[in-house]
């Protein structure tokens, strides 16, 4: 019987037939391409099957719904305030507006038309746009055809305020707001301030409501002539007024004096009023001099800062013309 070492049979030191392939294409880089990785990881919201990612598609799915607010804007950005009744009471109190925009094939009523007569005679540009834009520079709000461009704010800083006080040659009173969320109540507030001759008004930076578009209407334009400062910290801009010779006077619900018995209404003051919920800070109510109560009837909880601040600056218009 023959053998062999090259194989199981056949001729002795014969091989076995090869398994391996013959000459095939050559993969042109690719492999050592394939090998170099695919770049940086993207984000979290970057991937299409990421829950953050479908937690951002969500958020932006429900930012286009009607009826939503728009993203907050940065302070130093300017602001849309949207509808035409509240663009023809702006623009009547005088409200700076930077830019009218009108919905393109709009049905005109005496609204748009005195908006647009406004505008033009203040050299507020008009510009018409589709409405698709309008929804969308509006984040979905009900705005009527109708958008008024208002510029950022400039705030004073707290010692103009001070100064504007004590070089006006009368008893200085200054407004201070502490935690007021409402960009009503401090548009009331700032109007009534004006109204019964406050030197300014200063608010917190953090966790208060800004002079947006809202509060620049509710002032009825008082926000034009009346400085409004931003503190850092209101607890030590009360202590810098204190030493400057002002009388810190908060209104609290359980204040143990009335303020139509405030013996001091004809000095140096600032009225320093809360959230209508909260009321004002620990720290601030622990920096006030004394705290000062409106009578109301018991069946009324409590005021909110708007209303409470303007029977409290009347009452000391009141006594110091007496």
């Amino acid at each position: 019987m023959a053998s062999g070492r090259g194989g199981t049979g056949g001729r002795p030191g014969r091989r076995k037939p090869s398994s391996k392939k013959g000459p095939t294409v050559g993969s042109g880089g690719q492999r050592r391409k394939a090998l170099e990785g695919r770049g940086p990881t993207p984000k979290a919201e970057e991937r299409p099957h990421h829950p953050a990612a479908r937690r951002a598609s969500a958020a932006a799915k429900r930012a286009q719904q009607p009826g939503r607010r728009p993203q907050r804007r940065s302070d130093d950005a300017p602001e849309l305030l949207v509808g035409r009744n509240p663009v023809v009471e702006a623009m009547r109190a005088g409200v700076p507006g930077t830019g009218l925009y009108v919905a393109s094939n709009l049905d005109h009523d005496e609204r748009v038309s005195e908006a647009v007569q406004r505008a033009a005679d203040r050299g507020i540009s008009i510009l018409e746009v589709s409405k698709v834009e309008l929804d969308r520079m509006t984040g979905g709000l009900l705005h009527q055809g109708l958008a008024l461009q208002v510029p950022p704010y400039s705030y004073a800083h707290p010692d103009d305020v001070l100064n504007r006080a004590i070089d006006s040659g009368r008893a200085a009173l200054i407004v201070a707001l502490d935690s007021v969320m409402d960009p009503r109540n401090l548009g009331a507030v700032v109007r009534s301030a004006a109204a019964f001759g406050a030197h300014g008004l200063v608010i917190p930076e953090r966790r208060a409501a800004g002079m947006t578009a809202s509060a620049w209407r509710t002032s009825a334009g008082a926000a034009a002539r009346l400085p409004i400062a931003r503190a850092t910290n209101l607890t030590r801009t009360l202590v810098a007024y204190r030493k400057a010779g002002l009388l810190i006077v908060g209104l609290d619900a359980k204040g143990g004096t009335s303020i139509h018995d405030l013996p001091a209404a004809t000095e140096p003051l600032v009225l320093v009023a809360g959230s209508e919920g909260k009321g004002m800070s620990r720290l601030v109510g622990e920096t006030c001099d004394v705290t000062v109560s409106i009578p109301i009837t018991s069946d009324t909880e409590s005021l909110n800062a708007g209303v409470a601040m303007s029977v409290a600056l009347a009452e000391v218009a009141r006594r110091r013309r007496g």
